[in-house]
């Protein structure tokens, strides 16, 4: 009996993590099975986290089309693509020139992205640009190109693309955005209200596709880290404000991204927001104890300052 009640945590934790890996994996199957034969249009495909996106949705057996300012870059990662996949349950990609800060341009290459397949099962919008620094050291253009490449452009693409989705009743738009598209972090002011305002106009879109069986969804990730993580230098434990928005400790990388991104798709979630406690603490204390973090902001430029003074 003493041995039987030595080995029955151990065995417990083993059956309970042995269920969680099944339901992980059955759940990563039904995930990828999702998406096959679908038709997957991919913003900025060649950044990180579109590479990432791009690998997911092809193994999954997706019709990609993959977009990119760079013809020799969306190239290489055709190649990659092709290279590592098995050609009998994958389709190779198609390619599309597409900078989505150039608003004027942008109708016409839906047009060229429709031409693809005929119809667009699945829009990701993953292009994105970023700024840092204080508000009055940010050119009013920057501010415009900024609202260009995180607002205006994913908006025209969609706005494009909606027609086909609505005249097939059928089709889903994922927007990776961010969690400044909750809290506004200060010296990111352009980026954060880009941020914020592509939540708004895909949350109203949302309701208004409803009647057309059509799903949004918005991914907001914390930092998203590079392929190799390192530890910023300095002294991170001694600024609250550093505790709170440190970028090393409560980042994601790619890979976790575009695997939650695939899962999201195939769930249909509306929203998904990828943060560590900390981060997930601050979007709430930002809605119902405003004052608090209104004061942890303050504390953190205050020490910024003293210490650029020292």
């Amino acid at each position: 009996m003493g041995i039987f009640a030595v080995l029955a945590l151990p065995l417990l934790l083993f059956g309970i993590s042995g269920i969680i890996y099944i339901y992980q994996s059955v759940r990563w199957l039904l995930s990828k099975s999702a998406v096959q034969n679908k038709v997957v249009v991919i913003t900025d495909a060649i950044s990180g986290l579109g590479k990432e996106c791009s690998r997911v949705f092809h193994t999954g057996g997706a019709r990609l089309v993959l977009c990119g300012r760079t013809w020799e870059k969306l190239e290489a990662l055709y190649d990659a693509l092709i290279n590592v996949a098995d050609p009998s349950v994958t389709y190779a990609p198609k390619l599309i020139l597409l900078d989505i800060t150039d608003i004027n341009c942008i109708r016409d290459v839906a047009k060229e992205i429709l031409n693809c397949y005929g119809c667009v099962d699945i829009l990701i919008n993953n292009a994105s640009m970023k700024v840092k620094g204080a508000v009055q050291s940010i050119s009013l253009e920057l501010d415009k190109k900024i609202m260009d490449a995180n607002y205006f452009g994913p908006i025209t693409l969609t706005k494009a693309i909606l027609p086909n989705m609505i005249s097939r009743r059928t089709g889903q738009i994922v927007l990776i955005n961010s969690i400044q598209g909750k809290i506004g972090i200060p010296f990111r002011a352009a980026y954060a209200a880009s941020k914020h305002a592509a939540v708004g106009f895909f949350d109203c879109l949302r309701a208004e596709m409803e009647e057309f069986d059509i799903s949004v969804s918005t991914v907001n990730p914390t930092f998203i880290c590079s392929y190799h993580r390192q530890a910023a230098p300095g002294n991170w434990e001694a600024s609250i404000w550093k505790f709170f928005f440190r970028k090393v400790a409560y980042g994601v990388h790619p890979v976790e991204v575009a695997e939650e991104v695939l899962r999201t798709v195939s769930s249909k979630k509306q929203e998904v927001l990828m943060a560590n406690p900390i981060p997930r603490a601050a979007v709430y204390m930002r809605t119902f104890f405003p004052e608090l973090f209104f004061a942890i902001v303050a504390s953190g430029i205050r020490e910024k300052l003293k210490t650029e003074e020292e």
